[in-house]
């Protein structure tokens, strides 16, 4: 119970100290001075005290938004934190529906407001959905077909013992370029892209509602960074207790680094550039998968 209890208090208030070193880093890199590292708890904070706006279009209100930010949580506790997860028995399948099921609920949001800019997104967030996640679902079958587990603990521990092979970098460089699009982050913020839709599936949200989104989205960037680091490139081997939790963070903000570089120095790809991307990406995906399967 205690692990369960830290793990989601890491994930809801490490989470946007990580964004605030993401977006101090892309100011680095456009030569500006940025927004103070807390910038995103003040944010948060901020939306939480406004009156909850929303489009007199909705039925739904804001249980989506308190529905995707749990998913996204309980998502985070199957993913090993150091050398264990908080829910142990939690396998890839599970983590693939709670995904899913945030995406479904942020889809939701878009439908829900009657806004035309909120629909457009929508239909946005649903194509990359449908071209994205089936990356994350090939990259994991490959580390359970390694491991012979589809347990998250298990690929894990497979990899502190084993090392790594051709078939999990191959894997996991494809999970490092979807992460770019699954998080919506540049070249790839189509759904949102705010010269075009003004926000997207958000165009029509404020206060503790788009809070709960905006904080789900920060948390969605740590649990797949944690994915990546601890199954797929899981170096250095063999630390144990607050030792492999350290170096996990370290390398979630390495991670995170690469993430707003690529964010500050691209611009917004076209949808026909971003499909022909995508599907470059699931072929890479399936390379690593034959690898695995013939013993690589």
């Amino acid at each position: 119970m205690f692990r369960i209890v830290a793990t989601i208090g890491i994930l809801l208030f490490l989470s946007p100290l990580i964004e605030g070193i993401l977006r101090k880093f892309k100011a680095l890199v456009h030569s500006r001075i940025g927004p103070p590292l807390l910038q995103p708890y003040w944010d948060i904070l901020k939306l939480l005290g406004k009156d909850d706006v929303r489009s007199p279009h909705s039925l739904l209100g804001p249980l989506p938004a308190w529905l995707s930010l749990a998913a996204l949580l309980a998502a985070g506790l199957l993913v090993p934190l150091g050398t264990t997860a908080a829910i142990a028995g939690g396998d890839l399948f599970l983590f693939l529906y709670l995904v899913g099921f945030a995406s479904v609920c942020t889809m939701l949001a878009g439908m829900d407001s009657g806004s035309p800019y909120a629909f457009l997104g929508m239909g946005r967030e649903m194509m990359t959905s449908f071209v994205v996640e089936p990356v994350l679902f090939i990259a994991l079958i490959t580390a359970a077909l390694k491991s012979h587990s589809f347990r998250f603990a298990d690929m894990a521990f497979f990899q502190q013992v084993s090392g790594t092979s051709v078939s999990m970098i191959i894997s996991g460089a494809a999970l490092l370029l979807a992460l770019q699009a699954q998080l919506s982050k540049l070249p790839f913020d189509i759904p949102e892209a705010e010269g075009e839709l003004m926000g997207g599936v958000f165009a029509e949200m404020s206060g503790p509602t788009f809070a709960m989104y905006r904080w789900g989205f920060i948390v969605k960037q740590v649990v797949f960074a944690l994915i990546l680091t601890q199954i797929f490139f899981p170096w250095p081997l063999g630390l144990t207790g607050a030792w492999a939790v350290a170096a996990q963070v370290v390398k979630v903000l390495l991670v995170a680094v690469l993430v707003g570089l690529v964010d500050a120095v691209n611009p917004r790809l076209r949808i026909d550039q971003a499909i022909g991307y995508y599907f470059g990406v699931i072929l890479m995906a399936l390379v690593g998968l034959v690898f695995a399967l013939v013993g690589a």
